[in-house]
Protein backbone atom coordinates (compact mmCIF):
# COMPACT_ATOMS: atom_id res chain seq x y z
CA UNK A 1 0.00 0.00 0.00
CA UNK A 2 1.22 3.52 0.70
CA UNK A 3 4.54 2.59 2.21
CA UNK A 4 6.53 4.64 4.69
CA UNK A 5 5.94 8.36 4.48
CA UNK A 6 8.88 10.74 4.53
CA UNK A 7 8.89 14.51 4.91
CA UNK A 8 10.43 14.92 1.45
CA UNK A 9 7.60 13.04 -0.24
CA UNK A 10 4.67 14.87 1.24
CA UNK A 11 1.32 13.14 1.55
CA UNK A 12 -0.56 11.19 -1.11
CA UNK A 13 -4.22 12.21 -1.23
CA UNK A 14 -7.07 10.26 -2.84
CA UNK A 15 -10.51 11.85 -3.09
CA UNK A 16 -13.44 9.71 -4.29
CA UNK A 17 -17.08 10.58 -4.90
CA UNK A 18 -19.71 7.90 -5.41
CA UNK A 19 -23.49 7.93 -5.68
CA UNK A 20 -24.17 4.43 -4.34
CA UNK A 21 -27.97 4.27 -4.43
CA UNK A 22 -27.88 1.33 -6.86
CA UNK A 23 -25.72 -0.80 -4.56
CA UNK A 24 -28.54 -1.24 -2.09
CA UNK A 25 -31.00 -2.36 -4.75
CA UNK A 26 -28.78 -5.32 -5.66
CA UNK A 27 -26.29 -5.80 -2.81
CA UNK A 28 -25.43 -9.39 -3.66
CA UNK A 29 -23.98 -8.55 -7.06
CA UNK A 30 -23.22 -4.86 -7.31
CA UNK A 31 -21.62 -4.33 -3.90
CA UNK A 32 -19.05 -7.05 -4.46
CA UNK A 33 -18.07 -5.63 -7.85
CA UNK A 34 -18.04 -2.09 -6.48
CA UNK A 35 -15.84 -2.93 -3.52
CA UNK A 36 -13.39 -4.91 -5.65
CA UNK A 37 -12.90 -2.00 -8.03
CA UNK A 38 -12.70 0.52 -5.19
CA UNK A 39 -10.01 -1.50 -3.39
CA UNK A 40 -8.09 -1.79 -6.64
CA UNK A 41 -8.14 1.98 -7.09
CA UNK A 42 -6.89 2.50 -3.53
CA UNK A 43 -4.11 -0.04 -4.06
CA UNK A 44 -3.07 1.56 -7.35
CA UNK A 45 -2.80 5.10 -5.99
CA UNK A 46 -1.50 4.27 -2.50
CA UNK A 47 -2.86 7.27 -0.60
CA UNK A 48 -1.88 8.33 2.88
CA UNK A 49 -5.19 10.18 3.28
CA UNK A 50 -8.33 8.81 1.64
CA UNK A 51 -11.64 10.69 1.57
CA UNK A 52 -14.75 9.01 0.16
CA UNK A 53 -17.95 11.01 -0.28
CA UNK A 54 -21.10 8.94 -0.78
CA UNK A 55 -24.55 10.09 -1.89
CA UNK A 56 -27.83 8.16 -1.71
CA UNK A 57 -26.51 5.79 0.94
CA UNK A 58 -29.23 3.19 1.43
CA UNK A 59 -30.81 3.70 -1.97
CA UNK A 60 -34.43 4.59 -2.62
CA UNK A 61 -35.80 2.42 0.22
CA UNK A 62 -33.54 3.46 3.06
CA UNK A 63 -35.55 1.86 5.85
CA UNK A 64 -35.56 -1.52 4.12
CA UNK A 65 -31.86 -1.22 3.23
CA UNK A 66 -30.52 -0.32 6.68
CA UNK A 67 -28.96 -3.73 7.28
CA UNK A 68 -27.20 -3.54 3.91
CA UNK A 69 -25.80 -0.12 4.84
CA UNK A 70 -24.41 -1.46 8.12
CA UNK A 71 -22.70 -4.40 6.44
CA UNK A 72 -21.29 -2.12 3.72
CA UNK A 73 -19.73 0.17 6.34
CA UNK A 74 -18.35 -2.75 8.35
CA UNK A 75 -16.79 -4.21 5.23
CA UNK A 76 -15.02 -0.94 4.40
CA UNK A 77 -13.70 -0.54 7.94
CA UNK A 78 -12.50 -4.09 8.49
CA UNK A 79 -11.45 -5.39 5.07
CA UNK A 80 -8.01 -6.80 4.44
CA UNK A 81 -7.52 -4.29 1.63
CA UNK A 82 -7.86 -1.38 4.09
CA UNK A 83 -5.85 -2.84 6.97
CA UNK A 84 -3.02 -0.28 6.70
CA UNK A 85 -5.44 2.56 7.35
CA UNK A 86 -5.15 2.59 11.13
CA UNK A 87 -7.53 5.52 11.73
CA UNK A 88 -10.91 6.30 10.26
CA UNK A 89 -13.83 8.68 10.64
CA UNK A 90 -17.24 7.72 9.26
CA UNK A 91 -20.15 10.14 9.21
CA UNK A 92 -23.40 8.64 8.01
CA UNK A 93 -26.67 10.52 7.77
CA UNK A 94 -29.24 7.81 8.39
CA UNK A 95 -31.98 9.71 10.23
CA UNK A 96 -34.43 9.05 7.40
CA UNK A 97 -37.45 9.87 9.55
CA UNK A 98 -36.45 13.53 9.70
CA UNK A 99 -37.64 15.11 6.44
CA UNK A 100 -36.15 18.48 7.27
CA UNK A 101 -32.64 17.06 7.94
CA UNK A 102 -32.14 13.78 6.05
CA UNK A 103 -29.62 13.93 3.19
CA UNK A 104 -28.51 10.25 2.80
CA UNK A 105 -24.90 11.51 2.62
CA UNK A 106 -21.96 9.53 3.93
CA UNK A 107 -18.49 11.01 4.43
CA UNK A 108 -15.75 8.44 5.08
CA UNK A 109 -12.11 9.29 5.86
CA UNK A 110 -9.22 6.84 6.18
CA UNK A 111 -5.71 7.65 7.41
CA UNK A 112 -2.73 5.44 6.61
CA UNK A 113 -0.61 4.20 9.49
CA UNK A 114 2.47 6.02 8.15
CA UNK A 115 0.79 9.43 8.36
CA UNK A 116 1.64 10.47 11.90
CA UNK A 117 0.40 14.04 12.00
CA UNK A 118 -3.30 14.33 11.20
CA UNK A 119 -5.89 16.55 12.87
CA UNK A 120 -9.57 17.24 12.39
CA UNK A 121 -11.34 20.49 13.18
CA UNK A 122 -13.94 20.81 15.91
CA UNK A 123 -16.37 23.45 14.65
CA UNK A 124 -17.81 24.10 18.12
CA UNK A 125 -14.50 24.40 19.98
CA UNK A 126 -12.92 26.10 16.93
CA UNK A 127 -9.70 24.12 17.17
CA UNK A 128 -8.07 21.06 15.63
CA UNK A 129 -7.98 17.73 17.45
CA UNK A 130 -5.61 14.84 16.82
CA UNK A 131 -7.23 11.90 15.02
CA UNK A 132 -6.85 8.64 16.93
CA UNK A 133 -8.49 5.27 16.30
CA UNK A 134 -11.62 4.59 14.27
CA UNK A 135 -14.94 6.24 14.96
CA UNK A 136 -18.36 6.02 13.34
CA UNK A 137 -21.07 8.62 13.83
CA UNK A 138 -24.48 7.71 12.45
CA UNK A 139 -26.89 9.37 14.81
CA UNK A 140 -28.21 12.88 14.19
CA UNK A 141 -25.21 14.56 12.61
CA UNK A 142 -26.61 18.00 13.41
CA UNK A 143 -25.29 17.62 16.96
CA UNK A 144 -21.80 16.49 15.91
CA UNK A 145 -19.21 19.25 16.34
CA UNK A 146 -16.68 17.62 13.99
CA UNK A 147 -18.67 18.55 10.90
CA UNK A 148 -21.17 20.95 9.46
CA UNK A 149 -24.24 19.49 7.79
CA UNK A 150 -27.11 21.30 6.12
CA UNK A 151 -30.04 20.37 3.98
CA UNK A 152 -30.92 23.03 1.45
CA UNK A 153 -33.70 25.43 2.49
CA UNK A 154 -37.08 24.09 1.45
CA UNK A 155 -37.73 26.95 -0.97
CA UNK A 156 -34.63 25.88 -2.94
CA UNK A 157 -36.26 22.55 -3.77
CA UNK A 158 -38.20 22.26 -7.04
CA UNK A 159 -41.89 22.71 -6.16
CA UNK A 160 -40.71 22.95 -2.50
CA UNK A 161 -40.85 19.16 -2.15
CA UNK A 162 -38.25 17.77 0.26
CA UNK A 163 -35.71 15.38 -1.24
CA UNK A 164 -32.36 14.16 -0.01
CA UNK A 165 -30.16 17.07 -1.08
CA UNK A 166 -27.65 18.99 0.99
CA UNK A 167 -23.99 19.02 2.04
CA UNK A 168 -21.55 17.92 4.77
CA UNK A 169 -18.33 19.81 5.49
CA UNK A 170 -15.28 18.60 7.42
CA UNK A 171 -11.92 20.33 7.99
CA UNK A 172 -8.54 18.60 8.13
CA UNK A 173 -4.90 19.40 8.83
CA UNK A 174 -2.01 17.31 7.54
CA UNK A 175 1.20 18.70 9.01
CA UNK A 176 1.46 22.25 7.59
CA UNK A 177 -1.51 21.89 5.26
CA UNK A 178 -5.16 22.41 6.19
CA UNK A 179 -8.24 22.28 3.99
CA UNK A 180 -11.99 21.74 3.91
CA UNK A 181 -13.68 18.74 2.29
CA UNK A 182 -17.32 19.16 1.27
CA UNK A 183 -19.70 16.34 0.32
CA UNK A 184 -22.54 17.65 -1.86
CA UNK A 185 -25.66 16.38 -3.60
CA UNK A 186 -27.53 18.80 -5.88
CA UNK A 187 -30.93 18.57 -7.59
CA UNK A 188 -31.55 16.31 -10.58
CA UNK A 189 -33.48 16.86 -13.81
CA UNK A 190 -37.03 15.70 -13.11
CA UNK A 191 -38.14 15.74 -16.77
CA UNK A 192 -36.22 15.50 -20.03
CA UNK A 193 -39.06 17.41 -21.71
CA UNK A 194 -38.76 20.35 -19.31
CA UNK A 195 -34.95 20.32 -19.59
CA UNK A 196 -35.33 20.58 -23.38
CA UNK A 197 -37.57 23.64 -23.28
CA UNK A 198 -34.89 26.30 -22.93
CA UNK A 199 -31.16 26.90 -22.70
CA UNK A 200 -29.97 26.86 -19.98
CA UNK A 201 -32.66 24.69 -18.41
CA UNK A 202 -34.69 25.60 -15.35
CA UNK A 203 -32.95 22.75 -13.50
CA UNK A 204 -29.56 24.27 -14.22
CA UNK A 205 -30.71 27.45 -12.50
CA UNK A 206 -31.85 25.52 -9.42
CA UNK A 207 -28.48 23.78 -9.12
CA UNK A 208 -26.67 27.09 -9.59
CA UNK A 209 -28.61 28.63 -6.72
CA UNK A 210 -27.92 25.69 -4.40
CA UNK A 211 -24.21 25.52 -5.22
CA UNK A 212 -23.92 29.25 -4.63
CA UNK A 213 -25.54 28.71 -1.23
CA UNK A 214 -22.90 26.11 -0.32
CA UNK A 215 -19.99 28.25 -1.50
CA UNK A 216 -21.25 31.20 0.51
CA UNK A 217 -21.60 29.03 3.62
CA UNK A 218 -18.10 27.54 3.47
CA UNK A 219 -16.42 30.90 2.80
CA UNK A 220 -18.34 33.09 5.28
CA UNK A 221 -16.85 34.83 8.32
CA UNK A 222 -17.61 32.20 10.98
CA UNK A 223 -14.29 30.40 10.50
CA UNK A 224 -10.93 31.12 8.89
CA UNK A 225 -11.05 30.65 5.14
CA UNK A 226 -9.10 27.64 3.93
CA UNK A 227 -8.54 25.88 0.61
CA UNK A 228 -11.48 23.58 -0.11
CA UNK A 229 -12.36 20.57 -2.21
CA UNK A 230 -16.05 20.08 -2.95
CA UNK A 231 -16.95 16.71 -4.43
CA UNK A 232 -20.12 14.75 -4.84
CA UNK A 233 -23.08 14.33 -7.18
CA UNK A 234 -23.59 17.82 -8.61
CA UNK A 235 -26.13 16.45 -11.09
CA UNK A 236 -24.62 18.75 -13.72
CA UNK A 237 -26.18 17.96 -17.11
CA UNK A 238 -25.32 18.78 -20.68
CA UNK A 239 -27.32 21.70 -22.03
CA UNK A 240 -30.26 19.59 -23.23
CA UNK A 241 -31.57 21.93 -25.88
CA UNK A 242 -28.16 22.50 -27.44
CA UNK A 243 -26.97 18.89 -27.30
CA UNK A 244 -30.23 17.58 -28.82
CA UNK A 245 -30.07 20.17 -31.58
CA UNK A 246 -26.51 19.01 -32.29
CA UNK A 247 -27.26 15.28 -32.18
CA UNK A 248 -30.42 15.70 -34.27
CA UNK A 249 -29.28 18.54 -36.54
CA UNK A 250 -30.63 16.92 -39.72
CA UNK A 251 -33.77 15.42 -38.17
CA UNK A 252 -37.37 16.59 -38.13
CA UNK A 253 -39.28 16.71 -34.86
CA UNK A 254 -42.71 15.20 -34.21
CA UNK A 255 -44.60 16.33 -31.09
CA UNK A 256 -47.02 13.89 -29.45
CA UNK A 257 -49.50 15.32 -26.94
CA UNK A 258 -51.77 13.68 -24.40
CA UNK A 259 -55.42 13.54 -25.41
CA UNK A 260 -56.83 14.72 -22.09
CA UNK A 261 -54.56 17.66 -21.16
CA UNK A 262 -52.89 18.40 -24.52
CA UNK A 263 -49.51 18.48 -22.76
CA UNK A 264 -46.42 17.37 -24.64
CA UNK A 265 -45.98 13.67 -23.92
CA UNK A 266 -43.10 12.79 -26.23
CA UNK A 267 -40.85 14.19 -28.93
CA UNK A 268 -39.71 11.99 -31.81
CA UNK A 269 -36.79 13.09 -33.98
CA UNK A 270 -36.59 11.37 -37.40
CA UNK A 271 -34.11 11.53 -40.24
CA UNK A 272 -35.50 13.38 -43.24
CA UNK A 273 -34.51 10.51 -45.52
CA UNK A 274 -33.22 6.99 -44.77
CA UNK A 275 -36.82 5.78 -44.37
CA UNK A 276 -37.36 8.43 -41.69
CA UNK A 277 -35.40 6.42 -39.16
CA UNK A 278 -35.94 7.52 -35.53
CA UNK A 279 -32.82 9.27 -34.18
CA UNK A 280 -34.07 10.24 -30.74
CA UNK A 281 -37.16 9.38 -28.71
CA UNK A 282 -37.64 11.81 -25.82
CA UNK A 283 -40.10 11.55 -22.93
CA UNK A 284 -40.15 12.72 -19.32
CA UNK A 285 -37.90 9.85 -18.24
CA UNK A 286 -36.78 8.51 -21.61
CA UNK A 287 -33.76 9.56 -23.66
CA UNK A 288 -33.43 6.89 -26.34
CA UNK A 289 -30.73 7.99 -28.78
CA UNK A 290 -29.86 5.82 -31.78
CA UNK A 291 -26.08 5.79 -31.27
CA UNK A 292 -24.71 5.50 -27.72
CA UNK A 293 -21.17 5.35 -29.08
CA UNK A 294 -21.09 9.14 -29.27
CA UNK A 295 -20.96 9.17 -25.46
CA UNK A 296 -18.08 6.66 -25.37
CA UNK A 297 -15.85 7.56 -28.33
CA UNK A 298 -12.85 9.51 -27.07
CA UNK A 299 -14.54 9.28 -23.67
CA UNK A 300 -17.36 11.47 -24.93
CA UNK A 301 -15.15 14.55 -24.73
CA UNK A 302 -16.59 15.97 -27.96
CA UNK A 303 -19.70 16.69 -25.88
CA UNK A 304 -17.86 18.69 -23.21
CA UNK A 305 -18.74 21.87 -25.11
CA UNK A 306 -22.31 21.33 -23.86
CA UNK A 307 -21.15 20.86 -20.24
CA UNK A 308 -21.66 24.46 -19.16
CA UNK A 309 -23.01 24.55 -15.63
CA UNK A 310 -19.62 25.08 -14.00
CA UNK A 311 -18.85 28.13 -16.17
CA UNK A 312 -21.01 30.32 -13.90
CA UNK A 313 -18.52 29.63 -11.09
CA UNK A 314 -15.31 29.91 -13.14
CA UNK A 315 -13.87 32.50 -10.74
CA UNK A 316 -14.64 30.44 -7.63
CA UNK A 317 -14.24 26.78 -8.66
CA UNK A 318 -11.70 24.82 -10.66
CA UNK A 319 -11.52 21.29 -12.02
CA UNK A 320 -8.77 19.11 -13.40
CA UNK A 321 -9.29 18.32 -17.09
CA UNK A 322 -11.97 15.67 -17.69
CA UNK A 323 -10.80 12.72 -19.78
CA UNK A 324 -13.35 10.06 -18.75
CA UNK A 325 -16.82 9.31 -20.16
CA UNK A 326 -20.01 10.78 -18.68
CA UNK A 327 -20.46 9.25 -15.21
CA UNK A 328 -24.26 8.81 -15.37
CA UNK A 329 -26.69 7.05 -16.10
CA UNK A 330 -25.06 3.65 -16.54
CA UNK A 331 -27.03 0.43 -16.75
CA UNK A 332 -27.65 -1.23 -13.39
CA UNK A 333 -27.43 -4.66 -15.02
CA UNK A 334 -24.28 -6.19 -13.50
CA UNK A 335 -23.34 -7.66 -16.90
CA UNK A 336 -23.52 -4.30 -18.72
CA UNK A 337 -20.51 -2.32 -17.50
CA UNK A 338 -20.27 0.20 -20.35
CA UNK A 339 -23.89 0.61 -21.42
CA UNK A 340 -25.95 3.67 -20.55
CA UNK A 341 -29.58 3.48 -19.54
CA UNK A 342 -31.94 5.25 -21.93
CA UNK A 343 -33.48 7.34 -19.16
CA UNK A 344 -31.36 10.50 -19.36
CA UNK A 345 -28.80 12.06 -21.65
CA UNK A 346 -25.42 10.88 -20.30
CA UNK A 347 -23.62 13.62 -18.37
CA UNK A 348 -20.73 14.29 -16.02
CA UNK A 349 -22.81 14.43 -12.83
CA UNK A 350 -20.08 13.29 -10.44
CA UNK A 351 -17.25 15.78 -10.04
CA UNK A 352 -14.34 16.87 -7.87
CA UNK A 353 -14.00 20.65 -7.76
CA UNK A 354 -11.73 22.92 -5.77
CA UNK A 355 -10.89 26.48 -4.85
CA UNK A 356 -7.90 28.24 -6.43
CA UNK A 357 -5.92 27.84 -3.21
CA UNK A 358 -6.70 24.11 -3.09
CA UNK A 359 -5.50 23.68 -6.67
CA UNK A 360 -2.30 25.52 -5.76
CA UNK A 361 -1.58 22.93 -3.06
CA UNK A 362 -0.51 20.41 -5.68
CA UNK A 363 -0.26 22.31 -8.98
CA UNK A 364 2.65 24.67 -8.53
CA UNK A 365 4.55 26.13 -11.51
CA UNK A 366 7.92 25.24 -9.96
CA UNK A 367 6.90 21.80 -8.78
CA UNK A 368 8.42 18.72 -10.35
CA UNK A 369 5.57 16.60 -9.06
CA UNK A 370 2.92 16.53 -11.77
CA UNK A 371 1.39 13.21 -10.88
CA UNK A 372 -2.31 14.07 -10.82
CA UNK A 373 -4.99 11.59 -11.94
CA UNK A 374 -8.66 12.49 -12.47
CA UNK A 375 -10.64 9.47 -13.62
CA UNK A 376 -13.51 7.12 -12.89
CA UNK A 377 -13.52 3.85 -10.95
CA UNK A 378 -14.43 0.59 -12.66
CA UNK A 379 -14.66 1.89 -16.24
CA UNK A 380 -15.34 -1.55 -17.72
CA UNK A 381 -17.64 -3.07 -15.10
CA UNK A 382 -21.02 -2.21 -13.61
CA UNK A 383 -20.71 0.12 -10.61
CA UNK A 384 -24.42 1.00 -10.50
CA UNK A 385 -26.01 3.92 -12.33
CA UNK A 386 -23.11 6.23 -11.36
CA UNK A 387 -19.43 5.55 -11.95
CA UNK A 388 -17.41 6.78 -8.97
CA UNK A 389 -14.93 9.54 -9.82
CA UNK A 390 -11.57 10.08 -8.12
CA UNK A 391 -8.75 12.60 -7.93
CA UNK A 392 -5.30 11.42 -6.87
CA UNK A 393 -2.49 13.86 -6.10
CA UNK A 394 0.32 14.57 -3.68
CA UNK A 395 0.62 17.54 -1.35
CA UNK A 396 4.34 18.43 -1.12
CA UNK A 397 5.84 18.66 2.35
CA UNK A 398 5.75 22.19 3.67
CA UNK A 399 2.86 23.25 1.46
CA UNK A 400 2.08 26.80 2.40
CA UNK A 401 -1.55 27.09 3.13
CA UNK A 402 -3.18 26.99 5.66
CA UNK A 403 -2.68 26.76 9.35
CA UNK A 404 -2.83 30.40 10.13
CA UNK A 405 -2.93 32.14 13.47
CA UNK A 406 -5.94 31.72 15.70
CA UNK A 407 -8.37 28.83 15.48
CA UNK A 408 -6.56 26.94 12.72
CA UNK A 409 -3.11 26.82 14.30
CA UNK A 410 -1.85 23.28 14.88
CA UNK A 411 1.11 22.86 17.23
CA UNK A 412 2.54 19.49 16.35
CA UNK A 413 5.77 18.03 15.06
CA UNK A 414 6.17 17.90 11.26
CA UNK A 415 5.79 14.68 9.31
Amino acid sequence: MAGKLTAAQGAGILLVTANVGSLFEDPENLQKIWLREFYQTVQTHNPHFLAVHFQEVGGKNYEASMSHVDSFVKELLSSEAMKEFSRARVYLDENYKSLEHFTALGSFYFIHESLKNIHQFDFKAKKFKKVVGKETCSETLESTSMLEKEKFPQDYFPECKWSRKGFIRTRWALADCAFDLVNIHLFHDASNLVAWERSPSVYSGTRQKALGFVLDRITDQRYDKLPFFIFGDFNFRLDSKQVIESLCSSATMQTVRTTDTNEVHKLIFRETDNDRKVVLHLEKKLFNYVNQDVFRENNGTSLLEFDKELSVFKDRLHEHQISFPPSYPYSEDSSQGKEYMNTRCPAWCDRILMSSSARDLFLKPDSEEKSVTYDNVGPSVCMGDHKPVFLSFRVPAGAETCCQSGENKVHEAPL
